[in-house]
């Protein structure tokens, strides 16, 4: 640190360009901590950071090294709708196909996301032409490769799942939502 006193590290100065070369460094933000989180950034784009040491008396570190990120894609530009069948249940079971996504919006959508609630006590015991996750009872199922890009008014039928749930307990998930 390019101090010249006996003060510590009283935050740190972010600094930020946009793309992998060129641009100008611009602070974009401080910190007290070791951390930073950057919000407002444009899905699918390189930034770089650079990060200086500031202590109490104002004196700063020469820049970090500078580390470079690339933004995640953002949601596409369509919107969807997510609706249940029920195939078949029995005292102990059921199973939803298909779960039909279809695409509600006026442009291609190119991945989808479906969330629903399962009733309590009931459980996910398998899937398909789905990625699905469980957090407590709520189930979230994306779409796999070959079913994930959807033209306006399109819809995928291929997906489904089953469940299993306590015995006499005919409820069945709730919910339904499509991103």
């Amino acid at each position: 640190m390019a101090s010249t006193d006996d003060n510590g590290v009283a935050g740190y100065d972010i600094l930020r360009a946009p793309g992998a070369s060129g641009g100008t460094f611009t602070q974009v933000g401080t910190s007290t901590t070791t951390s930073f989180s950057d919000t407002g950034l444009t899905p699918s784009t390189t930034y770089r950071y650079q990060v200086r040491a500031r202590d109490a008396a104002g004196n700063t570190s020469p820049v970090s090294n500078t580390a470079e990120l690339t933004t995640q894609p953002g949601p596409s530009s369509g919107t969807c709708t997510t609706v249940p069948t029920v195939q078949t249940q029995w005292g102990t079971g059921y199973v939803i196909q298909p779960l039909t996504i279809t695409n509600t919006g006026t442009s291609t959508i190119t991945g989808w996301t479906a969330t629903f609630t399962l009733p309590a006590g009931h459980t996910l015991s398998g899937s398909w032409n789905g990625t699905a996750t469980v957090s407590g009872q709520t189930v979230t199922i994306r779409n796999v490769s070959h079913n994930g890009t959807l033209a306006p008014g399109a819809s995928t039928t291929s997906v489904g799942f089953q469940a299993t749930r306590p015995n006499g307990n005919t409820a069945l998930p709730s919910g339904y939502t499509c991103a």
